[in-house]
């Protein structure tokens, strides 16, 4: 039998499958990667266990729950233990203190399925502190480089290169599912923010023991979209090297239109079907635009509007997606562009090394090898 682990730093570099046991509210609000969900009670059986626990106190809440998940509940949710552990024989179990839940769920698989599965000790709490602790711990000690560049650059790209190969940098969009600008919501929903935290600092504890002298993080403002860099690490990005990417204009106009006109539509329509995902997908792109407009300008504004609705319109109609140019190019030129430019500026003395793509990359490459 496989014993009980208090290594959490082996535990998430290993990959190892987890068993959540906790209802699926907690679930909802924050786990880890790929973790499974199968509670020991559902939402509704954990409130009457806790309504007892605080009135009648902990003898009288845990008969309660025997009652309430026993028989067939007890016999189906065993089973669906016995599932997960047969099929991942290199799991662990979890609840959120690694106490009483966790230590029945693994009681019952050994009793009822003969299936000896091992906790994580300290459950979900230890292991929520300890993934706090490595951004921590990230920020204070690990090199990093920070990709900038004017919008439609490329930047994305190069992180994403850079990780299917070196693995040296980190992916905090990826992680945010996010764009990082006002443009940025895709179709799918961004994780909550332990998620989002959790699977960032599963990362860099997996790139760090890689042996990377540093890692390459993209250039971010403290929030992409509504989740929240945790403010060490956004303090250490910010005082870290620069690296700037420089790309075309009209390549810039190009990139975007890839990312946010047939990436976005394409993304929005296989999740909700053709013509429904189309409208939302022209509602995202309006909505963006509109959260924009005080800082546009009025007369600014009207223009792209009518320029992005236009090219809506012939998108919808024909398929064709060139008439976007105009109004990204004005987007660009008119309001990225300067407003990137001034934060360039301002951080001059941190960049260490401007280039196209090709010559960026060698730099990152020959900066961060293990």
């Amino acid at each position: 039998m496989r014993a009980d682990t208090a290594d959490l730093r082996r535990l998430f570099l290993s990959g190892a499958p987890l068993l959540d046991v906790r209802a699926p509210a907690e679930f909802a609000r924050g786990a880890f990667p790929d973790a499974v969900n199968l509670p020991l009670m559902d939402d509704a059986e954990r409130h009457q266990v806790g309504l007892c626990f605080r009135e009648q106190g902990q003898a009288a809440a845990l008969a309660l729950g025997h009652r309430l998940v026993s028989g067939e509940i007890r016999a189906a949710r065993v089973a669906a233990w016995a599932g997960f552990a047969r099929a991942h024989p290199d799991g662990y179990l979890y609840c959120f203190r690694g106490g009483l839940r966790s230590q029945i769920v693994q009681q019952w698989l050994n009793d009822d399925a003969g299936i000896a599965c091992p906790r994580v000790a300290g459950g979900f709490k230890a292991m929520r502190t300890f993934l706090i602790e490595t951004l921590d711990a990230a920020a204070a000690n690990c090199g990093l480089l920070m990709l900038g560049g004017l919008a439609g650059s490329g930047k994305t790209e190069l992180i994403a290169d850079l990780v299917a190969g070196e693995g040296a940098a980190i992916d905090l969009e990826g992680h945010a599912r996010h764009r990082g600008s006002s443009f940025g919501r895709r179709a799918v929903a961004q994780p909550t923010q332990i998620d989002f935290e959790n699977g960032m600092a599963i990362d860099l504890l997996r790139r760090r023991a890689a042996g990377h002298p540093a890692l390459v993080v993209e250039d971010e403002g403290r929030y992409i979209g509504r989740r929240t860099l945790p403010l060490p690490f956004y303090l250490a990005m910010q005082a870290a090297p620069l690296v700037w990417l420089e790309e075309p204009f009209e390549a810039r106009v190009s990139r975007v239109l890839d990312d946010y006109v047939l990436g976005l539509s394409g993304e929005f329509m296989a999740a909700f079907g053709g013509q429904a995902g189309f409208a939302a997908y022209a509602a995202r792109l309006r909505e963006a635009m509109a959260a924009i407009a005080g800082r546009l300008g009025g007369v600014r504004y009207a223009r792209l509007s009518a320029l992005l609705d236009q090219a809506l319109a012939r998108q919808e109609g024909s398929g064709e997606t060139d008439m976007h140019r105009a109004w990204i190019a004005v987007l660009l030129s008119q309001y990225y562009d300067p407003m990137y430019a001034y934060q360039r500026e301002q951080r001059e003395a941190r960049i260490v090394f401007r280039g196209a793509r090709p010559a960026v990359l060698a730099y990152l490459r020959e900066h961060t090898r293990a």
